[in-house]
């Protein structure tokens, strides 16, 4: 399949729902005559003629009705997936790694931690608890500076 095939099957299907090459140029945002250049292209390459086209009225052929019965559910079934990938890319996801004092871990992290991970089912937290400040994580061993825990998920 080439780069442009997509494109242009979608093209095929608003200009045969739309029966009108100036309607569904209009909705896919092109001109007419791009728009038929494109279903030329895209016949010439598939060698069948998928549009028959007079001066007054653009009509479907029995392979390009074959064909729209195809694409259809396909076009459909893509344009699903990419809504479903928008969806998933505003979510939050990945490792939420939070150093905190006892105090503040008990006191706020504690009380809203099962929420927030049964609402963000794709973030894994975890968390660091101790009462050194940041500064001296680097200069001693992990182990000596905090109480480590790590929050994971039962599987169900």
């Amino acid at each position: 399949m080439d780069r442009g095939d997509l494109a242009n099957l979608s093209a095929f299907v608003t200009v045969a729902d739309q029966r009108s090459f100036r309607a569904a140029a209009s909705r896919l945002d092109v001109t007419p005559s791009a728009l038929s250049h494109s279903m030329r292209q895209l016949e010439a390459r598939l060698g069948v003629r998928l549009l028959n086209r007079t001066t007054r009225s653009v009509s479907v052929t029995d392979a390009g009705q074959r064909l729209l019965e195809q694409l259809r559910p396909a076009l459909g079934q893509i344009s699903d997936a990419l809504e479903d990938l928008n969806r998933e890319r505003s979510r939050p996801f990945g490792r939420l790694r939070i150093y905190a004092t006892n105090m503040a871990g008990a006191g706020v992290i504690a009380p809203v931690w099962q929420r927030f991970l049964s609402t963000y089912p794709e973030v894994h937290l975890e968390l660091q608890l101790g009462e050194a400040p940041v500064e001296a994580l680097s200069s001693r061993p992990l182990s000596q500076s905090v109480s480590r825990v790590t929050l994971l998920r039962r599987t169900q």
